[in-house]
């Protein structure tokens, strides 16, 4: 019997169960920060169809309310500023208690400052680093916490191009949004051996109603983004919630302290 035939004799339907649970999030408590809007929102509702019990947390509760009802599938609002790092051990207890321990945790809410950096102030940078940086490891902590008697989990960090290239006007955006990529290598290296992965999601320019904001006014620089990514095109939020889909699951259980680019070849585009 010749190797291909041997191979083309293995059982196809063992081959075709398997595929699918690899990637099933099935009945895991996720929470993604910052899930009302843009790509938390892709992020959460991928996460809600490979089967994970969703709650996206935010300041807005309206925003979140119209966002839980567009993911169904019984998704969960939780109100929460992620700057008030005070705050946050009882957001994750409160939140524990009622919907279960966070298996899953991305860290997506974000904001910004615009401004050249020599018109810029501390408090500027503080306002940035105290929601992507500050916010994030804090909330971590307490997940991670609960995670590691419970059998582990994975945490999300949402980078960015600006974790690899310069972009001006947003140094706060670029010095947070670098140094959650070292957050994620050096968590990895604290928790992997213990049953927690720790990854980062690093988008590039995804089509959201942010990103034409900012640029139906400045179709030149449109033009300019458009030059750089090497698929020609704009990602969809989904390509991060599939992202994360992926690391998230057990078929990336081998892959820890990475930063994945989902930007079709814009870091090193030309």
């Amino acid at each position: 019997m010749s190797a291909s035939t041997s191979v083309h004799e293995a059982p196809e339907v063992s081959r075709s169960s398997a595929f699918p649970d690899v990637f099933s999030l099935k009945g895991q408590h996720a929470l993604v920060t910052g899930g009302g809007t843009g790509i938390g929102l892709a992020i959460a509702h991928c996460l809600s169809l490979a089967g994970a019990r969703v709650t996206i947390a935010g300041r807005r509760l309206d925003v979140l309310e119209r966002a839980a009802s567009e993911i169904g599938h019984g998704c969960a609002v939780a109100r929460l500023d992620i700057a008030d790092v005070d705050g946050l051990e009882g957001f994750e207890a409160d939140l524990s208690s009622s919907y279960g321990p966070v298996k899953i945790l991305v860290n997506n809410a974000g904001n910004t400052v615009k401004k050249p950096f020599e018109d810029s102030t501390p408090a500027d940078l503080n306002s940035v680093l105290d929601v992507h940086l500050r916010g994030a490891l804090e909330l971590s902590r307490h997940v991670i916490r609960r995670q590691l008697p419970n059998g582990g989990g994975t945490i999300l960090f949402i980078a960015s191009m600006t974790s690899f290239i310069g972009q001006p006007n947003v140094l706060p955006y670029t010095v947070a949004k670098t140094a959650l990529t070292g957050a994620a290598r050096g968590l990895s290296a604290e928790f992997a051996s213990r049953g927690i992965r720790v990854n980062a999601v690093a988008p590039g320019w995804i089509d959201t109603d942010m990103f034409r904001q900012a640029t139906e006014r400045d179709p030149a620089r449109r033009v300019k983004i458009l030059s750089r990514i090497q698929t020609r095109a704009l990602g969809d939020a989904s390509d991060v919630g599939w992202a994360c889909v992926y690391l998230a699951s057990s078929a990336a259980r081998y892959v820890t302290g990475h930063t994945l680019l989902v930007d079709g070849g814009g870091a090193i585009g030309f």
